[in-house]
């Protein structure tokens, strides 16, 4: 009998630190905060919680975590307790994929957006795809990014449209 598991890869994520978590706008209790990766539906990982941190946590804890084929992206969030501080949806193409060799090691950091989305901190990471040497599916799967919005005749999923940072005033 055929395994029917979607084939996958790990990835590598330490989760370094976090600047400005708050609970209510204040900050969380000693003892409290810790992150969740989610790579899927039913794939997550935490760490442990920072002993001290409070809004300014920080962890240097590695996950390593399957990353499904069909991935898109993945999620990390902050939590106190069992209640949400915030969470951000990472894009695949911001650590793999395009120009970047495999096993690459990015930093990344990221806002975090609350339960009503309003902003609520920031996460550092690093990420690094495991690829054990051989061209990882992720890279194959993003390896010619495009620009802009694709137009009505192309495919859905077709590519990947690139950001670029604009400065906003807020």
């Amino acid at each position: 009998m055929k395994d029917k598991t979607p084939p996958s890869q790990p990835i590598e994520v330490t989760v370094i630190s976090g600047e400005g978590l708050l609970i209510n706008r204040k900050p969380p209790t000693k003892n409290t905060v810790s992150v969740t990766v989610k790579t899927g539906p039913f794939l997550s990982c935490s760490t442990g919680v920072d002993p001290d941190g409070r809004s300014f946590p920080s962890w240097n804890e590695r996950i390593v975590i399957d990353l499904p084929e069909q991935a898109r992206f993945i999620t990390v969030e902050a939590r106190s307790g069992t209640g949400l501080i915030g969470s951000a949806a990472i894009p695949l193409t911001d650590f793999c994929g395009g120009c970047l060799p495999d096993g690459y090691l990015s930093f990344v950091s990221y806002r975090l957006r609350d339960a009503t989305g309003e902003k609520n901190g920031i996460l550092n990471l690093s990420i690094r795809v495991k690829g054990g040497g051989q061209s990882s599916g992720c890279a194959a799967s993003f390896s010619k990014p495009s620009m802009g919005v694709p137009g009505a005749e192309a495919k859905p999923c077709a590519g990947v449209v690139t950001g670029i940072p604009v400065s906003y005033p807020y």
